[in-house]
């Protein structure tokens, strides 16, 4: 039987899985392993409610072994270290409890047709004091180790009677990530209030986005990052654009121009990257984000039985351009990657991918939704805002869930969200 393994479980991961057990898996038609370091998946979009603590990984969460038993897969927890692209094997790092102990010893698993999803991490390039002193918001683990610095900060402002101490937050890079946070912090910072901290209010939050660039939201349309500046000054964010960070130490960050920005709280999400040891294991052509270069079926350049889809994958369009390490791209992968393996497996012919990009959405929490849709049929782009755009938003998650569940699962997994929701506390503090 042919032996189909998926590294990496995030967005475009799970969905390739999902799809592929669905019609060959089912089918006896293919062994499909999923592999990942996690033992949650968690749709990446939402991770940094995870850090501010409006979601958690139980309510909004997939356990990949739960999810593995209902959909005709397996799923294998570990980290990959190594392949053997000759002996057609990966290896899988020893794995060890949160003591040391060692679980499981190095395995290897052999594939027939590999697909590497294994994401992104942040690239601090390589500026000083970032990786000892910054949060990252990269992974689930990261996230809940934020949230869990967050809620020490709630705690020591709500017992301080001095109504002018602050909780200082300093994030590193205005895209998605870093003025979705913004805005989520300021609402969790009033909603602090309702769950045992008094003295704690939005007044008592200090948020400062730093933008090396020359505006807030660089990928998106101007009109876009003007509506959502517009949102976050109301909320009294201070947005520092076109200023670079040298240093980051324990106190604080210090800019190019030698001024300092102290918090309390550091958060880089400047840029993302491939890993580093998909370069390091000498075995890829390499774009400079360490994205292994594909071609136009989503195979690596140096070996057919090797696929890569989402942000580590390296594909460059028709204008020169790469494709961006966004949802919807690794959406779109998963997709066509399944449809290559399938039609592989079948004897029929394989096609070509092409990116298409539907606009994108930046969700502020409460307080805005702004975005653009792009025309299908033109390069016009329609812009949204507000209860549209929320919409849209949550469509986008929606779908996902039915490419992950199927129609009917998804369905009624949203609607178990929707119950939940409305009895559950609105903040996690644990």
């Amino acid at each position: 039987m042919q032996k189909i393994v998926v590294v990496g479980g995030g967005a475009g991961g799970l969905e390739l899985v999902s799809r592929l057990s669905r019609t060959l898996g089912r089918k006896n038609e293919a062994e499909i392993t999923l592999v990942d370091r996690s033992r949650t998946h968690i749709w990446k979009p939402l991770l940094h409610e995870v850090a501010a603590g409006v979601i958690d990984k139980h309510s909004d969460g997939v356990d990949y072994a739960i999810h593995a038993a209902a959909h005709h897969y397996r799923f294998q927890l570990g980290s990959m270290c190594a392949i053997d692209a000759e002996a057609k094997t990966i290896t899988l790092a020893p794995l060890f409890d949160d003591e040391g102990v060692a679980i499981l010893p190095e395995r290897k698993i052999p594939y027939d047709q590999l697909i590497l999803a294994i994401g992104s991490v942040s690239n601090d390039f390589g500026t000083p004091g970032v990786a000892q002193h910054c949060y990252f918001l990269d992974s689930l683990v990261q996230a809940e180790r934020f949230h869990r610095g967050l809620l020490n900060q709630l705690i020591r402002i709500n017992q301080q009677e001095d109504e002018n101490s602050f909780i200082r937050v300093a994030i590193v890079g205005a895209g998605a990530t870093g003025t979705e946070l913004a805005a989520q912090l300021h609402h969790v910072a009033n909603l602090s209030k309702t769950y045992g901290m008094p003295g704690m209010s939005a007044s008592r939050l200090k948020i400062t986005i730093v933008e090396a660039g020359e505006r807030i939201l660089p990928a998106l349309p101007e009109r876009i990052a003007n509506s959502a500046r517009k949102a976050l000054h109301k909320l009294g964010v201070d947005i520092k654009e076109r200023t670079m960070v040298a240093e980051a130490d324990e106190n604080g960050l210090i800019t190019k121009d030698g001024s300092r920005v102290d918090a309390d709280l550091m958060v880089w999400a400047a840029g993302v990257k491939a890993p580093d040891f998909v370069t390091e294991m000498g075995i890829f052509e390499t774009n400079r984000a360490n994205q292994i270069l594909v071609n136009e079926h989503l195979q690596s350049t140096g070996d057919g039985s090797i696929w890569v889809i989402g942000d580590c994958c390296g594909f460059k369009q028709e204008n020169g351009k790469w494709v961006p390490p966004r949802a919807q791209s690794a959406h779109q992968m998963a997709n066509t990657a399944a449809d290559n393996i399938i039609a592989l497996r079948r004897g029929k012919e394989l096609k070509g991918y092409v990116y298409k990009d539907y606009g994108s959405l930046v969700h502020l929490s409460n307080y805005s939704t702004v975005g653009s849709l792009m025309g299908s049929l033109s390069n016009s782009s329609m812009f949204i805002e507000g209860r549209l755009a929320k919409i849209v938003y949550i469509s986008l998650y929606n779908m996902h869930q039915f490419a992950v569940h199927g129609k009917l699962r998804g369905a009624l997994k949203l609607l178990l969200k929707k119950l939940s929701y409305a009895i559950s506390p609105k903040l996690k503090l644990h």
